[in-house]
Parts: structure tokens; C-alpha cells; sequence
């Protein structure tokens, strides 16, 4: 019989044949004794298999990105870091941090985007829609919703339920006093980043450094910064100026204080300005928002007949007692350079102030001579780019080549255009007794400033120009700041505008600048306007002495009390002891 080819497959109790499945699993599932070696070879071949897919997925857990820390570290960096108070002389506080919550989501745990948009800009309705529904649909772990929210709004945000949206607290710069001093302080952004003025002198002091390099700052560690500003003159230098720019309708103004004796600026304004706590504001690209002061270069009219003069002595050119041909008008080829006021007669350097006489000052120019001239304004710091703490300053314009015309012009502050701080720093080393001091913004000690700055002209000098400047204030242009009890002295300054091209004689840039006292000057008071008009009262007059004098004044008379400088109606006994020496008079300069 031949051989089957089908395996034999013994019955079950039942008769029904097995399967070999069936079959093995009941030889395992048997308690004999020769069947044991193989149940225990499947229950380790699965125990393997177990523990292998475990460490597996243990492996690549452990390589997939963490996606809670990744959002810590994407809100770590998105958070604004802390800056340190600004304070200012006084210890009055001009910016400082607030803690505020800011609203954020995690786009890939949102799962109704739409739905959340509209509840979201339901309940922040500054939040625009459409740019929100963007960042919700990006594929970023971490998004902003919205900035600085009020505890009301994080309140019906939290009751949103949303999943995905949350809170981070972080730091928000104020500025308590909205726009004083706005120029100087500048702002910071969103993210607490210093964008100008002092604000972005402190990044670039290492605080932004410190920021990237991922140190996690409090206010309580940094320290504060002491600005060399006034925070009460200048609200009420401002406030005046205001006013002044608001009855002359002139279209700006600046107006600021300097200690001469250590460059401190106590206050400063440049109209019109803006509120820090509005970045907004700050970034209009009107021209007339700029700082005035540091940013604008202007002709600076007959201010600067104060650097020719002591030019002048300086160079041994002329002294108080020489007199100059001002009978009339000086020609210059095709150009012809007028007196406001014509004396028809020699004037002497005196009177060539008090008059502020063009003619008589391009002539003690032309004595010294156009190398001596742009040599003098050179280490007057007039040829180049003034920079303080400020990073927003300007460089002047200064005319190329340099003729004898210029030097004729720029003797009487036209042809030339510099920053008025920088003029006032020039004036400034001239009354304080010849050192031509750097203006700062920070508090500065007083006991060595000198010694560090150098002399600029000799005592004697100084002492002169003081003496011009008193003399002038008490009986000729500057009469407006002649305030009793403080014995002051001041120069105007108009300067006709170029209106394309060409110097328009109904448009005017004046200047002004006041020494207080006369005699011994700790203060120096600049205020200038662009195109004032005549208004009643200057009997059509739109010249210096009318609108930016007048304000000076004023502004004087309202500060000196908070500066410490209470009137003091007892005149000095020898205010100008060299001048007294040449012979000169002194009875029109105590006028009271």
C-alpha cells in the first residue's frame, strides 16, 4: 500500500482531528514534564519583545524635543527685561518698570482658531482680527497675543476657557511725567528695548549685553541712573515755552538751562515733543518734532557775535576801548552787509555789541583773518559733531570752500550752521572763565570738572564778555531778561530763514542767551523759536529780542527760585574788576 502524503493528525477525545496550531498550544499548555523547556522559551521570547518596545519608545522620547521647555524658552526670550529707574538730580523718579500680564498662545494646542479669534478681539477689541488669525495659524509654539493687558481684561480672558492662551508677566516701561524732558529720556519699545535719548545710551552703556547674553534682571539689581536734569525747572521752562511758541505762532521752540561751571544740563524742552508712554508719537516724521537742540543745525544770528568778539580780544585784535568803522554799510564784491540799526558813526567794541552792529563785527573778524577765524571756531568745538549721551546729534554745516566772505558772515551767525547746543557750550567756556566745558546729562561732581576741559581764552577775556553781556541787558537788545534782584546778562540773535534757496525777510530763526548772575555766571539760558510773528505788543517787530527774549525772561523769573537762586536786590560792589582797570564806566551796567 503506498505511503500517504498527508500528515497524520491524531483525533481529539471528541474524534474531530487537530490542527497544528491546536496542537502546539496544547502541548504547551500541558504539564508534562518534556513540554516545560518550550512554554518557558515563549514566555522569555515575549518578556523580550515587551521590554524591547518599551526602551524603544523610552529612546525616542528621549531624542524628541521637549515642547514645554521649548515654550519656556520661547517665552524666556519674548519676555521684555527689567532696565534701571531714571532719576532725575533730585531724586525724582522719571521712568521706571511696572509689572504688567501680557496675553500669549501655543498655536498647535488651539484647536478651534477661528473661534478663538473672535472671542479673543471680543474681549481685546484693539487686537486686529485678521493679523491675530495668522499668528494663530502658524506653525510657531509661541505667539504674542497681546502686550500689557489690564487685570480686568486678563480676567475675561482667563474665563474664556480657551486651551492654548496664557499669561506671562514681564516688564513695561512708564514715564510718570508724560512729556517733560521727553528729548532727553527718549523711550523704549515693546520689548524694553532703549530706542533714543538715555534710553538707548544705557543699552549701549552693556545693559543690552547683559539682556542677550540671557542674564534674567530685576530693577532691584541694576542701579538707578541720576540724570543731571531738573525735573521741576523743567516743567516750568517747558510750560513757559509752551506758552511763547503758542502767542508768537511760531511753528517750534527749544529752550534749555546749563550749570557753565560743569556742563550739567539742568533743563532742557524742545517743542513740540512727544509722551514716552506713546512710542507711537515719538516716531512722527514731522520735522518739527525733532530735538531742536542736538538734532536741528541753524544759523544762530547774532548770538554768536559773542564768539567773534572774544575772538577778537583773544587774539589781542582789538580791546574795549578800540572802535570800529561802522559809518556804513560794508561791500564785499556783489554783496553787501547792513546794520539793523545803522549809528552812522565808529562804534566801540562796547557799542558794537550793545547795537549788535554786523558791520562792526565782520570787521574784528577780518582783523583776525581766515585762518585765525576757523582756527578759533575749531577749538570752540563749532566745526565738529557734538556728542553727548544723547545718541541723536547732528553735524554742522560749515561752508567749503572757506572764503573771506565766510568768515565775514559767520562773524555775525550766518553762512554757518551748528546745533544751538553747541553754541551754547562755546558761550558757556567763555563766561565761566575761559574752560570750554562738554555738556552732559548726568550728574557730574563739580570739585575737578575744570582741570579735565581746556582754557579756551584768558580770564581777562571771560571777564569781558560778562561785562558786554550785563551791559547789554541793561541798556540795549536784552533789556527783556534785566529781571531786579538777579543781575543778569544776555545777547539775541535773528537770523533771516533760507526758503529755497534764497533768505527770506519775513521768516526768521531767533536766539536768545542769558548768563545769571552777570558777574558770576552759574547759569546759562537758551531759548529759541522758528519763525515767530509779530504779534500786538512788538509793534511788528518778529526779531529776537520781541518773542524769544521775552519767554527767556519769563523763564527765568520763574526758575531762578527752584534752582536756589532767590533775587537778591543788592547789587555787587565790583562785578568786573578788569574792565574797571581799562577806564571803562560801569554806571550803565548797574542799572537795576
Amino acid at each position: 500500500m503506498a505511503e500517504s502524503n498527508v500528515d497524520f493528525i491524531e483525533p481529539d477525545p471528541a474524534g474531530a482531528p487537530k490542527s497544528r496550531m491546536a496542537q502546539f498550544l496544547a502541548d504547551v499548555m500541558r504539564t508534562r514534564l518534556d513540554k516545560s523547556s518550550s512554554r518557558l522559551r515563549l514566555v522569555a521570547i515575549g518578556f523580550i519583545m515587551v521590554f524591547g518596545l518599551i526602551s524603544g519608545k523610552l529612546v525616542l522620547l528621549g531624542f524628541k524635543p521637549d515642547n514645554s521647555q521649548s515654550l519656556k524658552g520661547a517665552a524666556a526670550e519674548a519676555v521684555s527685561g527689567a532696565r534701571p529707574d531714571i532719576l532725575d538730580r533730585n531724586g525724582a523718579v522719571m521712568a521706571t518698570d511696572i509689572k504688567t500680564m501680557s496675553v500669549f498662545a501655543e498655536p498647535r494646542r488651539i484647536i478651534d482658531k477661528d473661534e478663538a479669534v473672535e472671542l479673543l478681539t471680543a474681549v481685546l477689541p484693539d487686537v486686529d482680527a485678521h493679523d491675530l488669525r495668522d499668528r494663530l495659524g502658524s506653525r510657531k509654539g509661541f505667539v504674542w497675543v497681546k502686550r500689557g493687558i489690564t487685570p480686568s481684561q486678563q480676567a475675561e480672558v482667563y474665563h474664556l476657557g480657551l486651551p492654548g492662551i496664557g499669561f506671562l508677566p514681564e516688564n513695561r516701561r512708564v514715564y510718570p511725567n508724560g512729556p517733560i524732558a521727553a528729548h532727553v529720556l527718549g523711550f523704549a519699545n515693546l520689548d524694553n528695548q532703549g530706542i533714543a535719548g538715555i534710553e538707548k545710551y544705557i543699552d549701549g552703556q552693556g545693559l543690552a549685553d547683559l539682556h542677550g547674553a540671557g542674564f534674567k534682571l530685576s530693577s532691584d539689581d541694576l542701579k538707578p541712573i541720576t540724570l543731571s536734569i531738573d525735573l521741576n525747572a523743567t516743567h516750568a521752562m517747558r510750560d513757559e515755552l509752551a506758552k511763547g511758541i503758542e502767542h508768537f505762532k511760531a511753528k517750534s521752540g527749544a529752550a534749555a538751562i546749563m550749570n557753565v561751571n560743569t556742563g550739567e544740563m539742568i533743563a532742557f524742552a524742545s517743542l513740540p515733543d512727544y509722551d514716552p508712554n506713546n512710542p507711537a508719537e515719538a516716531l512722527n516724521l514731522d520735522p518739527n518734532h525733532i530735538n531742536h537742540l542736538t538734532v536741528g543745525v541753524y544759523e544762530m544770528g547774532s548770538t554768536f557775535k559773542a564768539i567773534s568778539i572774544a575772538m577778537a580780544l583773544e587774539a589781542n585784535k582789538v580791546t574795549l576801548n578800540s572802535k570800529l568803522d561802522a559809518r556804513d554799510s560794508l561791500r564785499y564784491g556783489r554783496f553787501t552787509i547792513h546794520d539793523f540799526h545803522n549809528e552812522g558813526r565808529f562804534l566801540t567794541v562796547p557799542e558794537v555789541f550793545k547795537y549788535s552792529s554786523n558791520v562792526g563785527t565782520a570787521r574784528m573778524a577780518m582783523l583776525v583773518g581766515i585762518e585765525g577765524h576757523q582756527a578759533f571756531l575749531k577749538k570752540m568745538g563749532q566745526f565738529d559733531r557734538l556728542r553727548t549721551e544723547l545718541p541723536e546729534n547732528a553735524m554742522p554745516l560749515i561752508p567749503k570752500p572757506w572764503s573771506e566772505l565766510n568768515t565775514i558772515t559767520a562773524a555775525f551767525g550766518q553762512g554757518l550752521n551748528v546745533a544751538p547746543l553747541q553754541a551754547m557750550m562755546a558761550v558757556a567756556g567763555l563766561v565761566n572763565g575761559g574752560y570750554l566745558i562738554k555738556p552732559t546729562f548726568l550728574r557730574r561732581d563739580s570739585d575737578d570738572v575744570r582741570t579735565q576741559y581746556p582754557r579756551v581764552v584768558r580770564p581777562e577775556v571771560s571777564e569781558e564778555l560778562r561785562y558786554l553781556m550785563r551791559l547789554n541787558a541793561a541798556v540795549g537788545s536784552a533789556k527783556k531778561i534785566n529781571i531786579p534782584g538777579y543781575f543778569a546778562g544776555g545777547k539775541t540773535g535773528t537770523a533771516d530763514k533760507i526758503i529755497h534757496g534764497r533768505y527770506a525777510k519775513d521768516k526768521v530763526f531767533t536766539t536768545f542767551m542769558s548768563i545769571m548772575p552777570a558777574d558770576k555766571p552759574k547759569y546759562l539760558f537758551l531759548v529759541l523759536m522758528d519763525d515767530p510773528q509779530a504779534v500786538p505788543g512788538t509793534y511788528g517787530f518778529h526779531t529776537a529780542a520781541w518773542n524769544s527774549g521775552e519767554v527767556c525772561g519769563k523763564i527765568m523769573a520763574r526758575v531762578a527760585p527752584i534752582l536756589d537762586m532767590p533775587p537778591n536786590f543788592v547789587l555787587p560792589q565790583q562785578p568786573f574788576p578788569y574792565v574797571a582797570k581799562l577806564g571803562i564806566g560801569l554806571a550803565d551796567v548797574m542799572q537795576p
